[in-house]
């Protein structure tokens, strides 16, 4: 198996202790762990398997290497379909809302539509949350407190991009994080909105800080939000996702769904410990365990 890596990566998915043990689970697997980087392109058929744990992007090498490894008959996790899925804010927003999976109230901006934004945003309730469709680690997120603030931001964002959405904003202390692979729940994670800031991610002081966690038994989350996790992620795929969700009172909100979650050691671990790992692990044999069966 090949592990893809970016190791001047910021806010990698898994730090270095996890990593190793993802190593480790593997070698208990025999399973022969390799970390690569973008670097070893050409040499992807030389294995079974790739992880990738290095953040995702459809304009980006770890897109083009998950559906090069997929053409070579590698069992990849994150497969090009999920990446494309999770990675479109606004795909995602539209899939969920098709399907009866709760999601904040919001509508779709087009870049034409600047000219008549009052017309379009008319009887919405600020403030709301604007956000790009391929944002990550909370940005390219804005929070728009008032009517007034909406075209200057939105003007600023549609210089990337020809789409936003524009969503309720939800204020909560914490967001769930439900990590679901293989259509199973893995781990069950708060993670806390930055001190003085409304999101987990805070960009604003031209240094990233983040909140803090906490992990808990998946029987111990909420069955709402359990439920709600699986159904999103039903949608998508059998790959590896963090379901954000947020809960008001009764009312459970999925904000998206991230093909390429966090799996830290000390973090999403805290529950399983080492077994975190080896369960990823098993699910990468069982299923080169069948490629070859299918092969033979």
């Amino acid at each position: 198996m090949a592990i893809l890596i970016d190791p001047e990566e910021a806010l990698p998915p898994s730090n270095k202790s996890a990593l190793k043990q993802f190593i480790r689970a593997g070698r208990r697997l025999g399973i022969d762990v390799s970390l690569i980087t973008k670097r070893d392109e050409s040499r992807l058929a030389e294995f079974d398997a790739l992880f990738i744990r290095e953040t995702t992007s459809l304009d980006h090498h770890t897109y083009r290497m998950a559906r090069r490894a997929e053409h070579e008959g590698l069992v990849v996790i994150d497969d090009p379909r999920s990446i494309l899925r999770c990675t479109n804010k606004v795909y995602l927003h539209e899939l969920l809302g098709a399907k009866g999976v709760p999601t904040p109230g919001g509508i779709l901006l087009h870049r034409d539509d600047l000219k008549r934004l009052p017309e379009k945003t008319a009887g919405l309730q600020f403030p709301m949350v604007l956000k790009v469709p391929d944002g990550a680690f909370s940005r390219g997120v804005v929070k728009i407190t008032s009517a007034d603030q909406l075209p200057a931001e939105a003007s600023h964002l549609f210089e990337s991009s020809a789409l936003l959405l524009l969503q309720e904003w939800l204020p909560t202390e914490f967001d769930w994080r439900i990590g679901v692979l293989d259509g199973k729940v893995l781990f069950a994670s708060r993670y806390y909105m930055a001190r003085g800031h409304w999101q987990i991610y805070d960009h604003s002081r031209g240094k990233t800080r983040s909140g803090g966690f906490t992990t808990h038994d998946p029987k111990e989350a909420p069955k709402a939000v359990v439920r709600a996790a699986l159904k999103a992620t039903r949608l998508i795929g059998d790959g590896l996702y963090g379901v954000d969700i947020k809960q008001i009172g009764d009312r459970v909100v999925v904000i998206e769904v991230n093909d390429n979650p966090n799996l830290d050691a000390g973090i999403e671990d805290v529950v399983l410990g080492r077994d975190l790992y080896t369960k990823v692990m098993e699910v990468f044999l069982a299923r080169m365990d069948a490629r070859r069966y299918q092969a033979s």
